[in-house]
């Protein structure tokens, strides 16, 4: 069991969700917490630290290792009372935001790319 400590470019709730949804289909993983604010991903379990930081480069994302070791048994406690004093992150940023543009198209009618 080792606690794994990576620093990730996370500016939104859309970067939250991809950082989450690719390293929960890494097997060996029991539990998995991000810190926005700070741009933490805090994985435990029995994984290797390098095949998380390359499912994470894999979706895009900038990542590095800041410590592996073990968990320490007062993590847990810890990480629920600052579950209520955190900032939600924004809905979405510039790396994920959608734009709508739409241009006139030869025959007259608008071509719209999303």
């Amino acid at each position: 069991m080792k606690k794994i400590v990576i620093k990730v470019s996370i500016n939104c709730q859309i970067c939250k969700t991809q950082v989450l949804k690719a390293v929960t289909k890494l097997p060996g993983i029991d539990k998995v917490s991000v810190d926005g604010e700070k741009g933490v991903l805090t994985v435990i379990g029995d994984v290797d630290p390098v095949l998380v930081v390359k499912k994470l480069k894999k979706i895009g994302k900038a990542a590095d290792i800041i410590s592996v070791g073990p968990p320490k048994p007062s993590d847990q406690c810890k990480e629920i009372k600052f579950l209520d004093c955190r900032r939600p992150c924004p809905p979405s940023c510039k790396e994920c935001h959608l734009i709508f543009t739409t241009y006139p198209n030869y025959d007259g009618g608008p071509c719209s790319i999303l």
